[in-house]
């Protein structure tokens, strides 16, 4: 039985969530009250961010605790490093935690769609996964594939059959603290007809309704798809509610951490050809909370937290070293108010759209592109030009595109500097950054003082 020096931890991770689903973000809709009370009884993490808006690549980072490129999956397909990697499943294990892993992987190698090999697992002992879950399953037909590889075929709606399975671990690994990661697809597209299966009866109670200002104002497919999208989304809330009340109709609520967040966004096709893969807020910015011990009432304010730092966050919280090499830092020092020195900024790493990397402020964000190298095959550039600049507080929705602009050459500068620091940091080599071509947007100049925010 979990102890307060172990405490049991469930991840509730979704798939292409945006933060702006979330009634604590301004969202009008009620479709995370399940959420939006965890966040406020526990730890809501406002500024809560991807390092890279790809699903495999993020997953990645959540698991290893590194950058893409450092770890090397820094694009779908790559599977995750077996034996010589310190993941979150070994540390848990080696402290004698039973680990478990419901849902969507995406971290083996692409050749099998659904069965993980034991050695693609990244160290979980129980198993219930597929590799690309939008593959071999749909709203209404779920097949997961167990320790040893065989189909199992759960009944419901896909968002309550991955719930009913949690339930179902929770209840049974009662007597011994765990670690369990639920991995739900929803609110992803399924890929095959490139559409948000809502549960029946749900799309149409958000057709016409709220849609946030960037995809009111660039279109995408949000205006088709986006119904759909919110009724995933309360479905999700709703399941998150239920593994919530199983905790606590079993009595492990006070000494379960629960950690929910998404690997990245969705921008509905209005930023390139596609649901994400730009370094813009509708693509890395995430709904982000825990509750738990060590997290009751707390908040991590104006800080920007990043998905790196979640995997020292939670060995920390249930008690557990932080490997070394291990590249985020836990909030719990933040939350507890003993560390003043937080990154201002968070970094992101961009690929299979781009070769891209990005820095992100509370006020600016920078982004720098590398024209010439292959999106899929090319990990880092020696080279990047610039290519966005947004003032977040002037411009939240990131509408106006101020790069080579003469009046914010002092702003590009800074975080050009910010950016060159944060690669250097994840382990890439210093490349050189291309000034954009000048343009005159006709806005006035930001103080030095603003510049630095």
């Amino acid at each position: 039985m979990a102890t307060a020096a172990s405490p049991n931890v469930v991840v509730f991770f979704t798939d292409q969530q945006r933060w702006d689903c979330s009634g604590l973000h301004g969202c009008p809709l009620d479709l995370m009250p399940n959420f939006d009370r965890m966040a406020r009884q526990g730890t809501h993490i406002a500024q809560s961010f991807t390092c890279q808006p790809v699903c495999g690549p993020a997953r990645s980072c959540l698991q290893s605790g590194l950058y893409a490129t450092a770890s090397g999956c820094y694009r779908n397909g790559i599977p995750l490093p077996g034996d010589d990697l310190p993941t979150l499943a070994k540390q848990f294990n080696a402290s004698g935690y039973h680990t478990g892993y419901i849902g969507k992987w995406h971290l083996a190698d692409e050749t099998s769609p659904g069965p993980v090999r034991k050695e693609q697992r990244g160290g979980y002992q129980e198993w219930l996964a597929s590799n690309i879950q939008e593959f071999t399953s749909d709203a209404y037909l779920t097949t997961l594939y167990d320790n040893e590889c065989n189909p199992v075929k759960l009944p419901g709606y896909r968002v309550d059959a991955v719930a009913d399975a949690t339930i179902r671990f929770l209840d049974r690994n009662q007597k011994k603290p765990f670690f369990l990661f639920t991995s739900y697809i929803e609110p992803h597209h399924q890929n095959c007809r490139d559409d948000y299966p809502a549960p029946d009866g749900y799309a149409e109670r958000y057709q016409g309704r709220w849609m946030p200002p960037d995809l009111a104002a660039l279109g995408g497919n949000a205006h088709q798809h986006l119904a759909g999208y919110y009724g995933m989304v309360k479905r999700l809330d709703e399941a998150l509610g239920r593994v919530l009340d199983a905790l606590k109709s079993l009595g492990l609520s006070e000494n379960t951490i629960v950690l929910f967040s998404s690997d990245h966004g969705c921008h509905f096709k209005t930023r390139n050809g596609e649901y994400k893969r730009s370094c813009h807020d509708a693509s890395i910015r995430v709904p982000t909370a825990l509750i738990g011990p060590g997290f009751q009432y707390r908040g991590t304010g104006d800080h920007l937290i990043s998905l790196i730092d979640l995997p020292p966050t939670l060995l920390d919280a249930a008690g557990l070293a932080i490997p070394p090499g291990m590249q985020g830092r836990s909030i719990l020092p933040l939350i507890h108010g003993k560390t003043k020195d937080w990154p201002e900024e968070v970094f992101v790493q961009v690929s299979e759209s781009q070769v891209g990397r990005a820095v992100r402020t509370r006020r600016w964000k920078y982004g720098v592109v590398a024209a010439d190298k292959h999106a899929w095959n090319d990990s880092c550039s020696d080279h990047y030009a610039e290519t966005y600049l947004y003032d977040l507080k002037a411009d939240p929705y990131e509408l106006k595109n101020l790069a080579g602009a003469k009046s914010h050459r002092r702003v590009a500068e800074v975080m050009k500097s910010r950016l060159l620091r944060r690669m250097e940091q994840a382990g890439e080599n210093t490349p050189v950054i291309h000034d954009a071509p000048d343009c005159q947007p006709g806005v006035f100049a930001p103080s030095e003082a603003e510049a630095l925010q």
